[in-house]
């Protein structure tokens, strides 16, 4: 069922185009759609981003972490109730709103309409962040945080949103500090051809996909680390 999700996952098709060598297409969405509802996909994502940590060197709780959000084309499937238009990035659909730790690593994803802002969204994501990850204490973000949402962070949540402005002077592409991380991020999740474009009928279903997409990559991570500790072992095995 799981590599049945991933295939849908990476590949971007519909659920009804399931190949013929995995589960039926409805089984295979109504577990998609019971892990949606439970919760499980986020506390099977948050697990293996424990074990990623650590297996970086990190301590599994984070203390600081970077927001940011992309906005993305909507399908036919999108209802008007649920979409909107980004007149920014002149992109009719959805926002998707992310907070990941120094990394790369999600720590939270939000699916809005497009027109929904940044300090909008941030207002509703920012108390969940601090109460599920208490040690955080700093919050790099761009411009469009700028305003009374910092006070409101230091005030209210004792959370310091610390802005990562792009100079006037600057021209073509910069790499700004801190703010690339959560960039990157969202290029890896372009990577899943489900999350190019949303299709999804629930904002809620756009998350898991979402979830689904980092899983896969943070599988792929450890997976190296521990086929390259066994060639390790093996190598000083034959040593000794």
């Amino acid at each position: 069922m799981l590599d049945a999700i991933r295939y849908v996952t990476d590949n971007g098709i519909k659920w009804r185009a399931m190949p013929a060598d995995f589960p039926a297409w409805d089984r295979v969405y109504a577990f998609f759609r019971r892990w949606r509802e439970k919760g499980l996909a986020k506390e099977f994502h948050d697990r293996l981003r424990d074990k990623a940590r650590e297996d970086q060197g990190r301590d599994p709780e984070p203390t600081a972490a970077i927001i940011d959000s992309q906005s993305v084309k909507g399908a036919a499937s999108v209802p008007a109730g649920s979409r909107g238009f980004d007149g920014g990035k002149k992109v009719n659909g959805r926002r998707r709103h992310v907070i990941t730790d120094s990394a790369g690593l999600l720590l939270m994803v939000l699916v809005t309409a497009a027109n929904v802002t940044d300090r909008q969204a941030a207002r509703v994501m920012l108390p969940h962040l601090r109460a599920r990850f208490r040690k955080i204490v700093l919050v790099w973000a761009d411009g469009g945080y700028t305003g009374r949402l910092v006070d409101w962070a230091k005030e209210k949540l004792q959370l310091t949103l610390q802005i990562v402005k792009r100079s006037d002077d600057m021209s073509g592409f910069v790499v700004l500090p801190r703010r690339w991380c959560v960039e990157r991020t969202l290029g890896w999740l372009m990577r899943s051809r489900r999350l190019v474009r949303d299709f999804e009928t629930l904002p809620a279903s756009s998350e898991t996909f979402v979830y689904f997409s980092m899983a896969m990559l943070m599988s792929r991570r450890l997976a190296r680390t521990a086929s390259r500790t066994k060639r390790e072992q093996s190598r000083w095995a034959r040593a000794a």
